[in-house]
C-alpha cells in the first residue's frame, strides 16, 4: 500500500481491494451520488474490478486517493487529483454521509492541492461541481478557487455546472 500524503488526521492512500465494500457503500449511498452523475456500483465484485483496474496511479501520476483516519485504516471516503485527456487537472472529494460537516473534505483537498503545485508544479487546478452543490462548492472556495465559469458537463447527463479554478499564484497567496 502506498501512503501519498498526510494531515494532521489524515492519510491519502491509493486504493487497495480491501477498500472494496467502504468504496461500495459509499457509492451505494443515493446522497453521496446526488450531483455527481455516476451510478451505483451492482455489485461488491464490480467495485473489486474496478479499484483492480484503476489505473491513474500509473499513467498519470496521481489520481483519486482512499482517505481515512491516521488512528483507523478504514475508510472515510476518497479526494484526489486526476488528469483529463485535454490536460486539465481537477480535484475531486466524495466522502460518507456520516463524516460529512467534520472538515474532512476541505482537510484531504489542501493535501491535494499542496502536493499538486508543491511536487507535481501544476500551474492551475479545477474543480467542478453543480450549483445546487452548496457543500462541495464550499469547500472549493475554502481551498481558494474562485469561480470561473459554467459549462455543460457531457460526461454527466447534460447538467450545467459551476466550474472553479485556483492558480499556482493565487494558492501562494492563499
Amino acid at each position: 500500500m502506498s501512503f501519498l500524503l498526510q494531515t494532521n488526521r489524515l492519510v491519502l492512500r491509493e486504493f487497495v481491494v480491501s477498500d472494496a465494500p467502504e468504496m461500495f457503500a459509499l457509492n451505494a449511498d443515493p446522497d453521496v451520488l446526488k450531483y455527481t452523475g455516476d451510478l451505483a456500483f451492482k455489485h461488491l465484485e464490480e467495485t473489486q474490478m474496478f479499484i483492480k483496474n484503476y489505473t491513474d496511479y500509473k499513467r498519470n501520476g496521481i489520481g483519486r486517493w482512499a482517505v481515512s483516519l491516521k488512528t483507523n485504516p478504514k475508510m472515510l471516503g476518497w479526494c484526489g487529483l486526476k488528469k483529463h485527456p485535454d490536460g486539465l487537472v481537477d480535484l475531486g472529494f466524495r466522502f460518507k454521509k456520516k463524516h460529512w460537516g467534520k472538515g474532512f473534505a476541505t482537510e484531504a483537498a489542501n493535501a491535494c492541492i499542496t502536493y499538486g503545485f508543491t511536487t507535481l508544479n501544476l500551474t492551475k487546478i479545477v474543480g467542478r461541481a453543480e450549483s445546487e452543490n452548496i457543500a462541495s462548492i464550499a469547500v472549493l472556495k475554502k481551498c481558494g478557487f474562485h469561480f470561473s465559469h459554467k459549462e455543460l458537463d457531457e460526461l454527466h447527463h447534460q447538467k450545467q455546472i459551476e466550474v472553479y479554478t485556483l492558480h499556482h499564484e493565487d494558492f501562494c497567496r492563499h
